[in-house]
């Protein structure tokens, strides 16, 4: 929605600010925090993504992913799974076993959790790489005892 305010100058009313909500929310590209509590928010703009926690974060979430991940992808051989096969495909199943043996009537595919544990180490992969450099693993190390420095000791 756009809005243009004005304000009165002697006996004329004269713009003075324009309030777009399409552009009042555009962001630039790039990593953004967006905070919103009472009273207002607060945006930091190009912010570094925080590659331990995401990598810890997605550890957590494994199995919830895992799950999501089966859930999505458990084959389906048609919409309507009460239609049987027809002649022709019956045919051709049974074609299909007499020329690669029994072991065609068995299908294989990569578990879900396979799945989430190869995009995990994907992440985990490109973290390692980040600590390669001295300046990372450093900053990385002294973000460690900041955390163990305010831990409180209820949470532990």
């Amino acid at each position: 929605m756009k809005k243009i305010f004005y304000e009165k100058v002697g006996r004329r009313y004269v713009p003075v600010r324009e309030y777009d909500s399409n552009f009042l929310d555009a962001l630039p590209k790039g990593n953004h925090l967006i905070m919103s509590y009472p009273g207002g928010k607060s945006t930091q703009y190009n912010i570094d993504p925080n590659y331990a926690a995401m990598i810890a974060a997605g550890r957590v979430a494994q199995d919830t992913m895992t799950k999501v991940v089966q859930e999505a992808s458990e084959i389906r051989r048609e919409e309507n799974s009460e239609i049987p096969l027809t002649p022709e495909q019956k045919a051709a199943w049974e074609n299909l076993v007499k020329v690669f043996g029994e072991r065609a009537r068995y299908l294989h595919w990569s578990s879900a959790h396979d799945v989430v544990e190869a995009g995990l180490k994907a992440m985990q992969k490109e973290a390692d790489k980040l600590m390669t450099h001295p300046s990372v693993k450093s900053a990385y190390e002294h973000f460690l005892l900041v955390c163990e420095l305010t831990k409180d000791e209820n949470t532990g």
